[in-house]
């Protein structure tokens, strides 16, 4: 995976982020941030095709794979969504890279919400795969929802629960809900699935996860009230899997637009793990869509 690719560890805010990274100098940059329980490998069929055009920075998240994995606390403040976008900005700045589009999915489009409210001027565009905000997701909860994402409430319980019984049986586990996502199907390639599975088994990796999901479920959720409604307000490309449970339970765009005041996306016939279901159709709809929004100079605002 990722031939041609630099590996290299690079300090963000508070945390040293391993980061993958290719392109043609002076192309324009964009940053791929994955989502749970999984690493910067989930973008290894679409980041070599963005590479061709622009300069692709594919980071592990902090607390995934082989980033930091910081100490958390009572607030999970470690893992809240702004935490996770500073060190994002933070790489991005030390590339040299003060403007960036963004694709993002599951948790890192979580990020990649958060980023473009804190950091406006730095976020050109985004394209966001299968989710819809948090806050509103859980304000929705049906017990179709709660059914099908049922990670979502038992990540979130107190540690050391979720710890001990994920650490009983890391594989098993990740299996287990990431199968179950893909309707019962593994569309992970074997080296993706061989670096998911080394980097859970770390014990490190499954508390740090877990404190993501306890985030989003407190200090996240306030972090959006205190917004007191400002929307994105950059162009904001939402892709969704027909065959998930953004398509099944909620109003994918209708929620983006109560959130972001430029949305467009569609559902695509794939499950939840689209950019390694179909890389080449992800890569082609970034592409056309970063090209009709490029990233212009920085303004004040």
């Amino acid at each position: 995976m990722f031939q041609e690719f630099v590996e290299e560890r690079i300090e963000g805010d508070g945390a040293t982020l391993f980061v993958r990274r290719a392109g043609p100098q002076g192309a324009p940059p964009i940053v791929l941030l994955h989502g749970y329980p999984q690493t910067s490998a989930m973008w290894h069929g679409v980041a070599p095709i963005l590479a061709r055009s622009y300069q692709v920075v594919c980071p592990d998240l902090r607390g995934y794979g082989s980033s930091d994995k910081p100490a958390s606390n009572a607030s999970h403040e470690p893992y809240s969504k702004r935490v996770m976008a500073n060190d994002i900005v933070a790489i991005m700045r030390h590339l040299g890279h003060e403007r960036f589009l963004v694709g993002a999915h599951d948790r890192g489009a979580r990020v990649a919400h958060r980023m473009g409210l804190d950091h406006r001027n730095h976020v050109a565009a985004m394209a966001l795969l299968d989710i819809a905000p948090t806050r509103e997701m859980y304000a929705e909860t049906s017990v179709a929802f709660a059914q099908a994402y049922w990670h979502w409430f038992f990540l979130t319980q107190p540690n050391p629960l979720p710890e001990q019984m994920i650490g009983a049986d890391p594989e098993g586990f990740w299996k287990l809900k990431c199968f179950n996502q893909a309707r019962g199907e593994n569309p992970f390639s074997n080296d993706a699935l061989t670096e998911y599975l080394s980097a859970f088994a770390d014990p490190n990796v499954i508390h740090a996860s877990c404190e993501d999901y306890r985030a989003a479920a407190s200090i996240d959720i306030e972090h959006d009230d205190a917004d007191q409604g400002q929307k994105l307000d950059m162009p904001i490309l939402m892709l969704w899997a027909k065959r998930g449970v953004i398509e099944t339970c909620f109003d994918a765009l209708g929620l983006w637009r109560q959130r972001a005041e430029s949305v467009e996306g569609e559902a695509l016939d794939t499950t939840h793990y689209m950019a390694e279901e179909i890389p080449d159709d992800i890569a082609t709809r970034m592409s056309n869509f970063f090209a009709r929004n490029p990233i212009h100079a920085e303004t004040t605002k």
